[in-house]
């Protein structure tokens, strides 16, 4: 029997449902944990010292318990932020107590000895910046829009004169607003014409647009490789600013070479799952027709008719022994 998969996430994800449930089939241990709820419905203590140079001690949840020497795997996805559990502090205390936490509690669980991790989030959090996905998707031989980041107004106007058309798309999504609701900006088209000063404000990403034939989300999860071509009814620049249940999907095979830079790719960051996201200006069958536009180290895949294979993938990762004690 394998050891015990720490799943840490909100109480509210259908993806880390889907991957609990298929652990649960397998007969596999799982204790789920959203460290913002620490307090009396997560308390836990840990203990390291010379003789024992590793964490060891108790996590307990409302429901579950764990030795940290007994988890073989964490799975981290998308856990509520630490500051939103002391929300209705003053402000100096919210912001002490959440740091205290997250380095506390968050570095125990960052830390943990023998664990294979989904990805550790030291790993997502170096592999989220878009200057870093694209310098080293070409670095491995894929092809990549010719990309501008600036705040420049001049050098926006010129790289749109020489790359045009040019398409703006933003580093974030939108965070959230007063109301606690997030947003999104789409990648757009943008006329160079209405560059002036206001982009000095903050930087700006401008991309030589595609003439794309179609879009295709890549899923690696190991070694494993799940690809669908989506197209939107209305032909959109950006698929994902429609209904995604209106999408129309169709799985593509992915040619080696492009494969074998994904896996790279990952490997590089010391990642074990991405979503990849290309755009095909071919049939798909030369790898040049394959132009990488970005890397998502913590995407969704739940949307995506080969979910369930991909859920299967994810419960084959998680499911191993431990590698040593912690």
């Amino acid at each position: 029997m394998a050891s015990t998969v720490l799943v840490v996430t909100a109480l509210e994800d259908v993806t880390a449902d889907a991957v609990v449930a298929a652990l649960n089939e397998r007969g596999v241990p799982v204790v789920r944990v959203d460290p913002a709820d620490i307090g009396p419905a997560l308390t836990f203590g840990f203990r390291v010292d010379a003789d024992r140079p590793a964490w060891g001690g108790r996590l307990r949840t409302a429901s579950r318990e764990v030795e940290s020497g007994e988890v073989a795997a964490l799975y981290y996805r998308r856990p509520t932020p630490y500051g939103t559990r002391f929300a209705h502090l003053p402000r100096q205390q919210r912001d002490f107590a959440a740091t205290e936490a997250r380095h506390g509690l968050g570095g125990v669980l960052n830390a943990l000895s023998g664990a294979r991790y989904v990805n550790h989030p030291a790993a997502v959090a170096r592999a989220e910046f878009k200057p870093a996905q694209l310098r080293r998707l070409a670095r491995l031989g894929l092809r990549i829009p010719p990309t501008l980041i600036t705040n420049d107004p001049q050098a926006a106007r010129e790289f749109a004169a020489e790359r045009g058309p040019v398409v703006c798309k933003t580093f974030r999504g939108l965070p959230a607003g007063d109301d606690g609701r997030t947003g999104a900006i789409w990648t757009q088209r943008v006329d160079p014409e209405t560059f002036d000063d206001t982009l000095t404000v903050t930087a700006h990403l401008f991309q030589a647009e595609i003439p794309k034939t179609g879009d295709v989300r890549v899923t690696v999860v190991g070694r494993r490789v799940f690809a669908q071509q989506i197209a939107a009814p209305d032909g959109a620049l950006d698929w994902r600013r429609g209904d995604w249940g209106a999408l129309l999907h169709a799985p593509i095979t992915v040619p080696l070479p492009v494969v074998a830079a994904l896996h790279s790719y990952l490997a590089s960051f010391g990642l074990a799952f991405g979503c990849f996201d290309f755009a095909l200006t071919g049939d798909g069958d030369d790898p040049e027709h394959w132009t990488a536009i970005e890397c998502n180290p913590n995407g969704q895949w739940g949307w995506l008719p080969d979910a369930e294979d991909i859920t299967e993938a994810f419960a084959d990762l998680l499911t191993v022994e431990r590698k040593g004690r912690s």
